[in-house]
C-alpha cells in the first residue's frame, strides 16, 4: 500500500514528530508498505516566528496538490495543522478522498502562553481541522479524553515506541561531573518549562542535551549547568545513559518519546503529574510524578534501572506502525459508512462547502 504522509514537520527538524514518522516509515517498509512524505521542502519556506530553525511552507497549495496527484496514494494521512497540512486537507476534500489525521502538539496551550490567544479559539480551529478526518490519532488516552471534552471525534489512541538496541543501559562514568547526574533532553524553549528543573536545589550536577531559542538566556542564568547541544543516534543514547535520573519538566507535551528513551537507558523519570508523564511513567516503579519536582527527582535515585528498561522496551515502533495501519483501515470503513448515510438521504457537506467554512482557508488552490 502506498500512503501519503502530509506534514509540516520533517527533516532537518529534530523533534518527537519527526522521530515518530521516521520510525514508522522504517517499520512500514519492513511490512512492504510505502510511506511517501509531502513536506515543506517541496516549496519556498520562511522561518517560523520565535523558532527560526523551523521552516514553514509559503503558499504550498499547488505543489502539495501536484505531489498528491502524482503519488496517487492508496491512503492519505495528515500529520500537522500547518500550511502543508491544510493544503493536503483541502486536496482530499476537493477529491472527496478519505483521510486520517494525527494530533501531535498542544498548540492551544502554546498560543495561550505566547500570544494570549484564548484556548477555546485555538481548540475550535483544531476541531474544525480534524473534523472531516475518518480517524484522528492521539498519543495517549488522557489526551483523548481532554480532546473529547472540546468536541473532537473519531479519536484513536496511538502510543509510541523506543529503539531498544540504540537506547540501552550504559557506563556511568561518561560525565566527569559530581553525582548524582540529573539529565534533561529536548528542545530548549519556553514551553518546555525548563526552569522548573534548572532552578531546583539538587546535589550533584544538571545536564541539558538539546538546543533552542531559550538556550542563550538560560545558559547565562544557570552557568553551573552542563549544556551539550543537539545530539543524534549513538551519541545521543550515550549522553542520556550517562545520567542517573531523567527530569522532564514539561507541562504541555502530548507524549514525550524521550522519556521512553531515557527509561530504556535505565534512567527513572521525574516529572509533574500531567498528560504525557501520567500515561508513560509508572509512578513509584519507573519514575516519580509529583507537583514537587525536587522530591520526584531525588526519589528516583532509589529506583531500579533494570525495571525501567524492562518497562520501556515493551513499547515498540512495530506496534506503533500496526496501530497506524489499523486506523487507516478502520478510517476507510468509517468513510464508506458516511457515504452510505448520504446515499440514504442523510446530508453530507461537500468538500468545497467544508473548505469555505473552515477558518484561514481560501477556496483557491493556494494557502
Amino acid at each position: 500500500m502506498k500512503i501519503a504522509l502530509v506534514t509540516d514537520s520533517w527533516l532537518p527538524q529534530i523533534n518527537g514528530v519527526v522521530t515518530t514518522w521516521m520510525k514508522i516509515r522504517e517499520e512500514l517498509s519492513r511490512m512492504d508498505h510505502e510511506l511517501a512524505v509531502v513536506h515543506p521542502g517541496i516549496t519556498r519556506t520562511f522561518p517560523c516566528p520565535r523558532y527560526p530553525e523551523i521552516r514553514l511552507a509559503w503558499r504550498p497549495g499547488k505543489k502539495v496538490s501536484r505531489c498528491l496527484e502524482e503519488l496517487a496514494p492508496d491512503a492519505v494521512h495528515i500529520a500537522t495543522e500547518g500550511p502543508v497540512g491544510m493544503a493536503g486537507r483541502r486536496w482530499c476534500r476537493h477529491k472527496r478522498k478519505s483521510f486520517s489525521t494525527s494530533y501531535h502538539s498542544r498548540f492551544p496551550l502554546y498560543l495561550s502562553q505566547y500570544a494570549k490567544i484564548p484556548k477555546t479559539i485555538s481548540y475550535h480551529f483544531l476541531r474544525r481541522f480534524h473534523e472531516p478526518a475518518a480517524a484522528t490519532l492521539v498519543p495517549t488516552a488522557s489526551l483523548a479524553k481532554k480532546l473529547e471534552q472540546y468536541g473532537f471525534k473519531h479519536l484513536v489512541t496511538w502510543s509510541r515506541g523506543v529503539d531498544s538496541e540504540l537506547f540501552t543501559i550504559g557506563k556511568k562514568d561518561f560525565y566527569q561531573l559530581p553525582k548524582p547526574i540529573y539529565v534533561y533532553c529536548g528542545r530548549v524553549a519556553r514551553e518546555k518549562n525548563l526552569e522548573a528543573f534548572l532552578s531546583l536545589d539538587l546535589p550533584g550536577s544538571k545536564v541539558v542535551i538539546g538546543d533552542g531559542p531559550d538556550r542563550e538566556r538560560l545558559a547565562r542564568i544557570y552557568g553551573e549547568v552542563t549544556w551539550c547541544g543537539y545530539k543524534k543516534g549513538k551519541d545521543l543514547a550515550t549522553h542520556i545513559a550517562g545520567g542517573d535520573v531523567f527530569v522532564f519538566p514539561s507541562l504541555t507535551d502530548t507524549f514525550g518519546v524521550v522519556m521512553l528513551e531515557a527509561m530504556a537507558c535505565g534512567l527513572p523519570v521525574a516529572a509533574f503529574p500531567v498528560t504525557g508523564p501520567c500515561d508513560v511513567v509508572l509512578h513509584g516503579t519507573t519514575g516519580f510524578l509529583s507537583p514537587d519536582l525536587k522530591y520526584a527527582a531525588q526519589a528516583c535515585l532509589e529506583l531500579d534501572p533494570q525495571t525501567c528498561r524492562k518497562y520501556a522496551v515493551s513499547f515498540t515502533w512495530e506496534e506503533t506502525a500496526r496501530i497506524f495501519l489499523q486506523a487507516l483501515a478502520s478510517g476507510h470503513d468509517l468513510h464508506l459508512g458516511r457515504e452510505m448515510s448520504a446515499a440514504n438521504g442523510i446530508p453530507v457537506i461537500s468538500g468545497s462547502e467544508v473548505d469555505r467554512s473552515f477558518p484561514f482557508c481560501s477556496s483557491s488552490s493556494e494557502v
